[in-house]
């Protein structure tokens, strides 16, 4: 039996906290051929290959190849549009010629692990940048022992709305998501809509599911339990469906043209978004420069503060880096050193993970898109209490693949939300004993 075969059979089925989990990613079957790992010798030069879409990250890297001549590392820009970026890396695995390093979010690291794809970096000493980031953060990529990816940004989730029509219609900032669907059907009222429900946005369900108290992933011992279709996420979809059916929302996809217009024009007046949504909105809405402001996200109970998280990202070592140890010399340097974040904030990547080299107030690159206002403290404010017991599990990319299926079609069949819930949970236990993982209904 290989140390790979040892290293998925010791966490199929356990979770992030214990020696479970499920294929933690082995160091590969050790040989002496072309694509084992390889340790740099002094004086040497090499290329290490980088997968990422984050907007600017060639600066960052133009000045690592700048600072490190015997180091170079070469970016390709993967497409981040329907999980385009995932596939390509996973083929790339399953090819046996994936980059050196990829940028891969939080929730998918574990579909990485299930590939054996990703490289245990406590190998390399990684639990010595521990402290230089967020606790939480650094926990998302940490399965038992093992650490597989360094974390480089979250985003924390809140309101952006256009200040200027909601003063216009004399619609006030909601607070709660009673006080949401108010100002909905205000602006329903004004020939506009306050934003879109889009079908195939399991990332934003996610979040919305998380700040309800939802916990789609525990385990029982060494069997993951599956709880998509749990109280909080029932309440998210019952919420979303009444919009829909009361026509107060439109349902089309989001971060595409048509949305992109509808921003332009003033159709949709509004969106719950992520703290990196600020770059999305300068780049893809110019004409409306001044008019946006943020707010927090609404909560289900008014003066709540329970907040969550779309998205967030990690700079990973694939098992097959030719040079492991460079690769994660250089993931730590790309989000840490301060001219590095620097750099990326400049691109808009989203909200660092690391403590350090950086002040709230740089985030606010864009501080004159938001009239004058200092937006990052609404989301420093909604990162620090973001609820941490969010455990993500494996087959994410598949679940959100489900969702965006079976909302689809329940939008064109009028079936309900609920039942959305249903057919994804077992649909995914299903996909997840495929894997061989033992696996049960939470609920």
């Amino acid at each position: 039996m290989t140390s790979k075969d040892l290293h998925r059979r010791s966490v199929l089925g356990g979770a992030a906290a214990v020696a479970a989990g499920f294929a933690l990613a082995g160091c590969g079957d050790s040989g002496d051929d072309d694509t084992a790992p390889k340790e740099r010798k002094k004086g040497q030069k090499v290329e290490l290959t980088f997968w990422s879409w984050v907007p600017g990250i060639d600066k960052p890297v133009d000045l690592w190849n700048r600072k490190n001549p015997e180091v170079q590392v070469k970016v390709e820009k993967v497409s981040a549009v329907d999980g385009e970026q995932y596939a390509k890396m996973h083929a790339a695995i399953k090819a046996g010629n994936p980059p050196d390093l990829g940028q891969i979010e939080f929730p998918v690291i574990p579909s990485f692990l299930l590939d054996n794809g990703l490289l245990d970096l406590a190998t390399l000493g990684a639990a010595r940048h521990k402290d230089k980031f967020f606790g939480w953060q650094w926990q998302q990529s940490v399965f038992g022992k093992g650490i597989y990816a360094i974390p480089q940004a979250s985003g924390p989730m809140g309101l952006f709305i256009r200040q200027d029509l909601f003063e216009k219609w004399d619609v006030p900032t909601p607070t709660t998501w009673d006080e949401y669907e108010a100002a909905a059907k205000a602006i329903r009222k004004k020939g506009a809509w306050i934003e879109t429900f889009s079908a195939t946005n399991g990332n934003r369900l996610a979040g919305l599911a998380w700040q309800a108290g939802a916990k789609w992933y525990a385990t029982k011992g060494d069997t993951w339990l599956i709880n998509v279709d749990d109280e909080p996420t029932r309440k998210v979809a019952d919420y979303w469906e009444a919009l829909v059916k009361q026509k107060l929302i439109k349902t089309i996809p989001d971060r595409q043209n048509a949305w992109y217009k509808d921003l332009q024009t003033g159709a949709i007046a509004a969106w719950v978004g992520a703290s990196w949504g600020d770059a999305l909105l300068v780049g893809n809405a110019p004409g409306t420069k001044g008019k946006w402001r943020a707010a927090p996200m609404p909560q289900w109970e008014k003066g709540g503060q329970t907040f969550a998280n779309w998205g967030g990202s990690t700079t990973a070592v694939f098992a097959k880096a030719h040079y492991p140890k460079d690769a994660l010399d250089f993931a730590v340097w790309l989000n840490t050193d301060p001219e590095s974040i620097s750099l990326l904030i400049d691109g808009g990547y989203g909200f660092p993970s690391a403590k350090k080299g950086y002040a709230t107030t740089d985030l606010d690159v864009d501080k004159a898109f938001f009239g004058g206002q200092e937006y990052s403290k609404i989301f420093a404010d909604a990162g620090a209490h973001v609820d941490t017991s969010w455990q993500w599990g494996p087959g994410v990319d598949t679940l959100y693949q489900r969702l965006g299926d079976a909302f689809t079609d329940a939008l064109g069949t009028g079936a309900s939300f609920r039942s959305v819930l249903k057919k994804v949970q077992g649909q995914t236990i299903a996909d997840l004993k495929g894997k061989g993982l033992k696996v049960e209904s939470g609920g």
